[in-house]
């Protein structure tokens, strides 16, 4: 299989703005989905899928789908994302990620619609030393990554599309990312071990949503940006962060990632790059700014659990 760069199809071409006014999306119930229709359904016609009420892979329930909603564009927030598990299970992780991509496509394509696409840091190797851009050749190590690799090609078929490659998404419901985690240990006492070598650019789930719907507004170039934070670090030093951000002594261990065996190989270096992004007017905050907002949130929740129970 060849990735789709070699055939333009009208990518990197700006287009006559339309408003957007209907929108499908899918994996609706997840992290970055329930952001995304909670925020895109103030002034707009949503039309939410969860998991269980659309298979993606299911080409033909996609379409119908698609026919029925009428979408000016299609919003995919599912995914398979059990990056371990998808070594021993490859096919959950091509129809999650690569096979329902494509049916959702084909449907956009079918529809008239902008399709919009989520991909990942974990198409890239790790091997560099500062942060990819869209330009690099993307050489995924596991077959979680792999198939992130394969569902974006199948997401650029579509003659209008955005795959917005995010990493380390935090925020939302429900709250199981790697920084949910630092956090609940951080408020809870508990020793948090984390990543001193692995640096990243993590994305909350409210930028994300606010840069998604700039470019739908704007409707700039069609093709692949990277969606993630300003700025780079390590999980040491979000951990260090939300330890000073909530006030509280932290007992943080660094750990290597050489010293823990996983099924699947991860990149090291993960860092990319959103200048590519800040070139069409979306300016993504730092993630510093980004932990802080979402800190609050938490701590905000924390004071109204706490009332509760008084």
């Amino acid at each position: 299989m060849r990735a789709p760069s070699s055939r333009p199809s009208r990518r990197g071409e700006v287009h006559a703005v339309t408003a957007i006014k209907r929108i499908m999306v899918t994996g609706a119930a997840g992290q970055l989905g329930s952001t995304i229709v909670a925020r895109l359904s103030r002034q707009r016609n949503v039309f939410p899928f969860t998991r269980a009420q659309l298979d993606i892979a299911d080409e033909r329930a996609v379409l119908d789908a698609a026919q029925s909603a009428t979408p000016d564009a299609i919003i995919n927030c599912a995914a398979y994302n059990s990056v371990d598990d998808a070594e021993d299970d490859p096919m959950s992780a091509l129809n999650g990620n690569s096979l329902g991509v494509k049916a959702l496509a084909r449907a956009a394509h079918a529809t008239g619609a902008v399709f919009v696409h989520y991909g990942t840091d974990f198409v890239f190797d790790g091997n560099a030393e500062t942060p990819y851009t869209e330009d690099h050749p993307p050489k995924p190590l596991s077959v979680y990554g792999t198939s992130k690799l394969l569902g974006e090609w199948f997401a650029l078929e579509a003659p209008a599309a955005y795959v917005l490659r995010v990493e380390s998404l935090f925020g939302g419901q429900p709250a199981k990312s790697s920084i949910d985690k630092i956090l609940s240990a951080i408020l809870e006492g508990r020793p948090v071990r984390v990543f001193s070598d692995r640096s990243v650019t993590p994305s909350y789930v409210e930028d994300v949503s606010t840069a998604t719907e700039a470019l739908l507004e704007t409707r700039a170039p069609y093709g692949i940006y990277h969606c993630v934070s300003s700025g780079v670090t390590t999980w040491l030093g979000v951990a260090e962060e939300a330890s000073q951000v909530l006030q509280k002594q932290a007992d943080i261990v660094p750990v290597r990632s050489d010293s823990i065996k996983l099924r699947a190989m991860r990149p090291r270096y993960c860092a990319l790059s959103n200048e590519k992004l800040a070139s069409v007017g979306i300016t993504m905050p730092s993630w510093q700014d980004a932990l802080r907002r979402y800190c609050g949130s938490i701590a905000g929740i924390a004071r109204d659990d706490s009332r509760a129970s008084s």
